[in-house]
């Protein structure tokens, strides 16, 4: 089933994010053929996902976790509704105006997530490691009214080349959020928007290192939670989730917020995640729904954690390929089949995956219902089972770039095209094969090549500079520069760390090159043109 091809009445009044969406024919095809999909006109999320929350399990019900404190879904609902009150009455915001969000996994995060949506804005949570060139590139590209952040992730976005004007919580200091927001009743009407309204400006980063915004609906934030968490995770309202992914993350947002909050569960929000906090608070906590990457399951296993992880009965993988030795160790080691799946910003979350007795290890799953994938050519022709292919992917939501001539590389024949080289066998299960772009993922974090390199370039030593993916046993794969130096230095220990400390502070530090290795020249074809396959092929030997 095909929505409408017009859009419904818009509840915003700055019309921004509706009038940078691209032309209708660049859309992909959308598909609603589930029940749960037939969203109304009208529809804000975040009263579906917390004031019908609160009507249904009552305020008192445990909602927002951290190692010091707990929030209630009551408590969550007054800290929205007070947010949405100092945008609107303090700032004077309009629907529609977007505001940027920064810092750390925590219940003030979440409570201006709401806030903003509530208000009728348009959320651009960012990711907290972002410098403050990073950010400035986002505020030009967004255009934010007003931007939310924690008191101790500010630094950076006074930075910025682009000035938006800013209010900082998690402090007490006059005209602080925290302030404000106490000194408003909690009291407050979401506003009316369109389900077709756009909700959130979701940052990614692009093969080229220039940022792109997916720009997502009402209803596409709910339309995840009714396929994949409904049908594949299968979540309950006793459910305890927590996770290592920002909430910059729409894999975070989905797995620790929007999940957790359809169906009454809680969620244990860290700022730190690291290995030994995660694992003590899952102990601690009980938690039973776990989502982070393949990176952390391995280190889980190599750290022999797994008499923390007795009370997990879900853990899912997402944002690199799970190998099927990790699956299997670590079901011999907890006994808990982790869900894999592969999701993108793009659709916000999780489209192809597989539960319990359905999972094949080593596959990442089955298409999940309400969506529909192929295994296509360069003509957009699907090739037979058992033949390498680009993967194409249609469902209830889909790629919308904001201003970017780029929507036309990702949507090609009606369907989004991930940038994976996979294969679908008989039984309809889609087994991965590799990345198609320069797009490196390590840890689950998507890092392009390109903008290491224009880092790397900014060092008065660097002559020249490439960025390939290098396999890693520990993070799957790793960003691997090759580097040309000025004439008379020398590529020793010494000079590796002193790049690798420029580059994190020119660039968020999860991308900086975990490997360097110094060569005389880069190869280069007759025109100039840089050889990466040799690189990759190089990094691979």
């Amino acid at each position: 089933m095909q929505p409408s091809s017009q859009l419904s009445v818009s509840g915003h009044v700055d019309t921004f994010s509706r009038d940078s969406l691209p032309p209708r024919e660049q859309w992909p095809q959308f598909r609603f053929d589930l029940p749960e999909l037939a969203y109304p006109e009208r529809l804000n999320c975040a009263e579906v996902l917390l004031d019908e929350a609160v009507a249904r399990w009552g305020p008192d019900r445990t909602c927002l976790i951290t190692p010091t404190e707990r929030w209630t879904y009551g408590e969550l609902q007054l800290r929205a509704n007070q947010v949405a009150q100092v945008l609107t009455e303090d700032f004077g915001l309009q629907p529609g105006n977007r505001v940027l969000l920064r810092g750390p996994n925590n219940p003030w995060l979440v409570a201006t997530w709401f806030g903003v949506i509530k208000a009728g804005c348009v959320a651009v949570t960012t990711m907290p490691l972002l410098r403050s060139g990073e950010i400035s590139q986002l505020i030009e590209l967004t255009r934010p009214a007003l931007a939310l952040c924690d008191h101790r992730f500010v630094a950076e976005l006074d930075g910025t080349a682009l000035k938006v004007p800013a209010t900082t919580y998690g402090v007490d200091a006059a005209a602080s959020l925290d302030r404000r927001c106490a000194a408003k009743s909690g009291q407050f009407t979401a506003v009316r928007t369109a389900a077709d309204d756009v909700v959130l400006l979701a940052p990614t980063s692009g093969t080229t290192g220039k940022p792109k915004a997916t720009m997502h609906f009402h209803r596409d934030v709910l339309a995840n939670a009714d396929t994949f968490a409904k049908y594949v995770l299968k979540p309950n309202a006793d459910d305890v989730f927590t996770g290592t992914p920002p909430l910059g993350f729409t894999f975070g947002l989905g797995g620790l917020v929007v999940f957790p909050m359809r169906v009454g569960a809680s969620s244990l929000l860290l700022e730190k995640a690291g290995l030994d906090e995660l694992a003590a608070a899952i102990a601690k906590h009980g938690v039973t729904v776990l989502f982070t990457a393949p990176t952390a399951y391995k280190a889980l296993l190599s750290a022999d954690r797994g008499k923390d992880l007795v009370s997990l009965r879900r853990c899912v993988s997402a944002g690199e390929h799970l190998p099927k030795e990790v699956w299997e160790e670590f079901h011999r080691r907890t006994g808990i089949k982790i869900i894999n799946g592969i999701g993108g910003t793009e659709l916000l979350h999780i489209y192809i995956s597989a539960a319990d007795d359905d999972i094949r290890p080593g596959a990442t799953g089955r298409v999940v219902p309400g969506f529909e994938a192929a295994v296509i050519d360069d003509d957009g022709t699907p090739v037979p089972d058992g033949a390498p292919g680009r993967l194409a992917v249609r469902g209830p939501t889909g790629c919308r770039y904001l201003n970017d001539a780029r929507q036309q590389q990702y949507v090609q024949h009606g369907w989004n095209i991930t940038g994976d080289t996979y294969i679908r066998d008989g039984e309809g299960y889609f087994w991965y094969q590799a990345r198609n772009d320069d797009m490196i993922i390590s840890s689950g974090y998507n890092i392009a090549g390109p903008e290491v390199e224009e880092a790397l370039l900014g060092h008065p030593d660097v002559v020249d500079a490439a960025v390939v993916a290098a396999p890693d046993e520990e993070r799957g794969t790793i960003v691997k520069a090759y580097i040309v130096l000025r004439d008379g230095l020398v590529g020793d220990d010494d000079k590796t760390a002193e790049l690798q400390d420029f580059v994190k502070q020119r660039i968020a530090p999860y991308k900086y090159p975990r490997a360097i290795e110094f060569l005389e020249a880069l190869p280069r074809t007759s025109n100039g043109k840089l050889q990466r396959f040799v690189l990759r092929e190089r990094a691979r030997a």
